[in-house]
């Protein structure tokens, strides 16, 4: 029997993957990952068997991957970065309990640098407190409770951050949520848009709650939205965690 690691190998940048990530990706002879994040780590990949599948194939993306497992393969599944979240973490260890416990391969979770935190970072300090993270995705959520849970984030005054904002298809979206958004926000709330966070494209820009849906807003976006107490000054985005200063 062999072994699968789900590793989250960071938000893009090299230098953002974990040391435990690059081993593991290294020890392994066989790595399954969406094609554009296979693209992100192909310097490693050499001598590997590679298993890369398109957007929508992740159930049998990781079923391919689970029977190397079962093999005796040491099998890497890779998410961008954390693959605990959104990643595919969850859906592997799905299928893996569907096995019969004598036929499961041993797994690990191996955590990565989400972009949440790698945009956090290239706007300053807007996690400072109590956040929330949403996907505005609604391939696998429905849109009515997507909505609601933005709503019930805003009324509790969380920082919000939303990942997969807008697409081709879902370009309305994000101006539902910015609506909903005002109901409970000021309009001059800080917004910190960063577009491919800790990659060599990336760029910042920081707006309001009232304007921010006028900028370039896409799928490698990641938009952080502050709470009552966040502030934008001289290009950073803070929001203060209580200490007297």
């Amino acid at each position: 029997m062999g072994m699968i690691k789900v590793i989250g190998i960071g938000p893009g940048g090299k230098e953002d993957m974990t040391p435990r990530a690059l081993n593991a990706i290294l020890e392994a002879d066989t790595v399954a990952g969406y094609n554009t994040y296979i693209k992100l780590i192909k310097h490693l990949l050499d001598g590997k068997n590679v298993i890369g599948t398109g957007m929508m194939q992740e159930v049998d993306r990781c079923k391919m991957a689970i029977e190397e497992a079962v093999k005796g393969h040491n099998v890497a599944v890779v998410s961008s970065g954390d693959s605990g979240v959104y990643g595919m973490a969850g859906l592997v260890l799905e299928l893996l309990l569907k096995l019969p416990k004598e036929e499961r391969p041993q797994v690990q979770i191996v955590a990565g640098l989400s972009a949440v935190n790698a945009a956090a970072a290239v706007l300053g300090a807007p996690l400072m407190h109590d956040f929330a993270i949403i996907s505005l995705s609604d391939l696998l959520t429905p849109w009515e409770l997507i909505k609601k849970r933005v709503d019930l984030a805003a009324q509790g005054d969380f920082v919000i951050g939303l990942y997969n904002p807008k697409s081709h298809k879902r370009v309305q979206h994000i101006e539902e949520i910015r609506e909903i958004m005002l109901k409970h926000k000021d309009p001059k709330t800080p917004v910190g848009i960063v577009n491919s966070a800790s990659r060599e494209n990336e760029t910042m820009v920081i707006s309001d709650l009232e304007n921010f849906t006028k900028e370039d807003i896409n799928m490698f976006s990641m938009v952080i939205i502050g709470n009552s107490k966040t502030f934008a000054k001289e290009g950073f985005m803070i929001t203060p965690r209580g200490y007297e200063v």
